[in-house]
């Protein structure tokens, strides 16, 4: 099959080259109307702009894919990373991973570079803060640019590799409230992220599902930054006397966990014999903490094989492939942070 190159995509919109090239490198010396009508070609072709890199007379040049993580100090990506590597080197691929820091405009840039060089395509986790991740992400199906999110973003189809997040919450809410707590409070995440959402609805099943009647007092929302969840913590026990303190928190991800428990030892509050404490992930270091982690265990290292497997999957796809969404379950890990009040 002839490769459909930037002088056919040209030659179909009725433009110059220049335009086309304008457009790849969203540039805004084209009209909208233009920049629209051409992208719309390129789409309806299954065009793929190349990279600079792919004009060189080189018939050995190495293949490579790209990750955005949001922090590379965090674990979770880590294994996801791995997992990544692993499956892209088995078919030929280099894997080139970064960090958004969690800052969109940090991750706008990074598809941009990605997607204008010889990055085949790239896996992300978005930055999610209301609905200016949109634009981004659409600019990158419009050119028929490869990716796959380890989240649903709302308002794009696109392939997706998560976690069952419903149903892990729901457990772990469920195994607190037959265990006699009656008192549960959810530590949410980031308000727009749809992973954030996803575990506030777990957490509402199991009381649907309970004699026990839920309250919106019982989501507390406090970050998923180390800083902001340190903070926001002590702000959420600072005018609470013990007797209305919950009796179990079950949080957004292992590092809201872990400094939850930090900043209740520096309250004296006693883990678990006053608060029983659940986790999202499984993080390596949750189980070696002074007192280990119950969590849910995330199976990281396959979010990102599955990832790579759909991402090089459609990079060497002559045609457009029906979109993927593929959910993982998780398995839930007790440990030393949580308890059972009824025997």
């Amino acid at each position: 099959m002839k490769k459909i190159t930037i002088e056919d995509i040209a030659k179909r919109a009725r433009v110059s080259q220049g335009t086309v090239s304008a457009v790849i490198n969203a540039k805004n010396t084209v009209k909208p109307a233009t920049r629209d009508y051409i992208l719309e070609v390129m789409k309806e072709s299954n065009y793929r702009p190349k990279g600079i890199a792919r004009n060189l007379k080189n018939a050995n040049q190495e293949k490579s894919i790209g990750l955005i993580i949001k922090d590379l100090t965090y674990p979770f990506y880590s294994f996801i990373a791995k997992g990544v590597s692993e499956y892209a080197s088995s078919k030929g691929y280099s894997v080139i991973v970064s960090s958004s820091d969690d800052n969109h405009e940090n991750e706008k840039k990074l598809t941009h570079l990605f997607s204008s060089k010889d990055i085949k395509g790239v896996i992300i986790a978005p930055v999610i803060e209301g609905t200016v991740e949109i634009e981004n992400l659409f600019k990158l199906k419009m050119i028929n640019y490869p990716f796959v999110l380890l989240e649903d973003v709302k308002g794009i189809q696109a392939n997706v590799v998560a976690i069952d997040n419903l149903k892990a919450i729901k457990r772990a809410v469920t195994y607190l409230i037959n265990g006699g707590h009656t008192k549960i409070v959810h530590f949410a995440g980031p308000p727009q992220s749809s992973h954030t959402q996803e575990r506030i609805e777990g957490f509402r099943h199991a009381f649907s599902e309970s004699p026990l009647i839920f309250k919106d007092e019982m989501i507390v929302t406090i970050g998923s930054h180390i800083e902001d969840c340190s903070k926001n913590v002590r702000e959420y026990f600072k005018n609470k006397s013990p007797e209305d303190y919950p009796t179990a928190i079950v949080c957004f991800n292992d590092q809201q966990a872990l400094t939850t428990m930090t900043v209740l030892r520096e309250l004296n509050i006693r883990v678990p014999e006053d608060i029983a404490i659940i986790g999202n992930d499984d993080i390596y270091y949750s189980k070696i903490y002074p007192i280990p982690l119950t969590t849910i265990r995330a199976p990281q290292q396959e979010i990102g094989i599955k990832a790579a497997e759909i991402l090089i999957r459609n990079i060497e796809s002559s045609t457009i492939m029906p979109i993927e969404r593929v959910i993982l379950e998780t398995e839930f890990i007790i440990r030393q942070s949580s308890r059972i009040l009824n025997g």
